[in-house]
């Protein structure tokens, strides 16, 4: 069994990419910071939730992202 050596340089690369992000909506003017910064909770959410292919952790991960994001979106200021 060999190691995936590409996996962990994509999980890097996106941890990076999303601190980034989130560093630069929140420098937006109001209202925008909490609404794009929920909107990409939601968006990280969904499609963890299809890359998930059956593993039911890894869907509830989505499930609570996606949640997460809508209530930053609307509720959590």
């Amino acid at each position: 069994m060999r190691p995936d050596l590409l996996r962990p340089l994509l999980g890097t690369l996106g941890v990076v990419i999303g601190f980034g992000l989130y560093a630069a909506l929140g420098r937006l003017p109001q209202p925008w910071p909490h609404l794009l910064i929920g909107l990409a909770f939601v968006v990280l959410g969904v499609s963890a939730w299809v890359y998930a292919r059956g593993e039911r952790w890894i869907q509830v991960l989505g499930a609570v992202l996606a949640l997460y994001g809508l209530l930053r979106a609307t509720v959590l200021h």
